[in-house]
């Protein structure tokens, strides 16, 4: 497993995973040596939201129908939007955005290259699921950073604007079954790959018994989201 959370953990940290709609119903779960350095989480979390812009940006282009491209250009947006509010916390710790992300370009970009699929559709549904699910998950280890992690969680918390993509996805899914087969198949090896990625940022080794006790709830609850996002577009989770 790749360790991207290196070297030290602060002791002590508190990890907060938000309801679905609102983060006053987020489950607390205490562990200890656990959340990375505050560049790492920083580093990271802006790298993720710039690859998802990437990926969604080269979906615009290959895509003819304009109203398809308008809706991949909302998510694009908004994608670009918070990778420019986690660059701004950065810039006011008096760093440099990118020399704070490219300890993990190599590593986030093999990630996101997995999860391209062969067909549009394919793609639109591992942005929505993994930057869901990852979304929550940097929201959930953000409060460890106290006012600093409290601007992520604003930055983070607001509208991926991707229901657009969504319904085009339902569209999709309910006029075909055999695009329902497929894109349940492949929502389920998403979440796959993007469990290792929370994983790989909780821990670099294997777990005993007492830690995967304390590492469950944040993954349970990280999984119950995600079936209600797979619900919402009529796949199977």
């Amino acid at each position: 497993m790749v360790n991207w959370f290196w070297k030290r953990r602060p002791a002590g940290r508190t990890l907060l995973l938000r309801g679905r709609d609102e983060l006053s119903d987020a489950q607390r779960v205490d562990f200890s040596e656990l959340a990375p350095e505050i560049d790492t989480f920083l580093g990271q979390a802006a790298y993720l939201q710039l690859g998802y812009f990437e990926t969604l940006s080269r979906l615009i282009r290959n895509t003819p129908d304009l109203d398809e491209k308008e809706a991949l250009s909302k998510a694009a947006g908004a994608a670009l939007t918070k990778h420019q509010g986690l660059c701004e916390v950065i810039t006011s710790r008096g760093e440099v955005p990118t020399d704070v992300m490219l300890p993990f370009r190599e590593e986030l970009d093999a990630f996101r290259w997995k999860t391209i699929g062969k067909r549009p559709r394919e793609t639109m549904l591992s942005v929505h699921i993994t930057a869901g699910m990852l979304d929550d998950f940097y929201i959930a280890l953000a409060s460890s950073y106290g006012e600093t992690g409290r601007r992520v969680v604003r930055i983070l918390g607001a509208d991926p604007d991707r229901e657009a993509i969504a319904e085009i996805l339902r569209h999709t899914i309910s006029a075909d079954d055999e695009w329902r087969w497929l894109l349940s198949l492949w929502g389920r090896r998403l979440v796959g790959d993007t469990l290792l990625v929370a994983r790989a940022a909780l821990r670099p080794a294997r777990l005993d018994s007492d830690e995967e006790k304390q590492v469950e709830p944040v993954f349970t609850a990280l999984m119950a989201s995600h079936a209600k996002r797979m619900d919402a577009l009529g796949l199977a989770s």
